[in-house]
């Protein structure tokens, strides 16, 4: 089984993860411009009939091809799953601290949704189900509960971290080193 392979934009802005057959037609199309990494991937296909010889591709761990993404153009908020809300908060109910597995572990609207409450990053936290129980319909102001964290939107690189379970280490080095670079430059 092929690991997912790290699409970047031409400016090497992440996008988003690919199969290796998407990334073998973006080779074939010849709209990788460059790429990165210390994994490679081969893909062995039949024998071509010029030369006799079997066919193979390189294909790169982390590749950026020829357009521009605007797939998170614009400042849009990345896709809220559970399991990224729980990854995001290191399975940790943020009321009262205990680390769950993912199957005990509810999502909690800060602002209930009953109440109007988005289900947005920023309104969204990890909680067990007997803490998501006792505060019910309220805030956890009115419940008496304190939140153990703040509850943020993960920049893109952040979230296509939480986003895959199986990241090589040279994607996981990419992926950290842009997630420290844009955070630096916002304080």
């Amino acid at each position: 089984m092929m690991h997912s392979i790290l699409k970047l934009d031409i400016g090497g802005m992440p996008v988003g993860w690919i199969r290796w057959q998407t990334a073998a037609t973006l080779y074939a199309r010849d709209c990788v411009r460059w790429e990165t990494g210390a994994e490679r991937f081969i893909v062995r296909g039949g024998i071509n009939a010029r030369t006799g010889q079997p066919s193979e591709l390189r294909i790169g761990s982390i590749i950026a091809v020829a357009d521009r993404s605007r797939r998170h153009n614009g400042g849009n908020a990345p896709l809220l799953t559970n399991r990224t809300l729980f990854q995001r908060d290191k399975n940790l109910c943020l009321y009262c601290g205990r680390q769950f597995s993912p199957n005990e572990l509810t999502r909690d609207h800060i602002v209930p949704a009953s109440r109007g409450g988005d289900s947005i990053w920023e309104n969204c936290v990890t909680a067990c189900r007997a803490c998501n129980q006792y505060k019910d319909d309220r805030t956890p102001e009115e419940a008496g509960m304190k939140l153990l964290a703040v509850p943020y939107i993960p920049n893109l690189a952040q979230y296509l971290i939480l986003s895959n379970r199986r990241i090589l280490a040279d994607q996981m080095e990419f992926l950290l080193a842009y997630a420290r670079k844009k955070v630096a430059v916002r304080n």
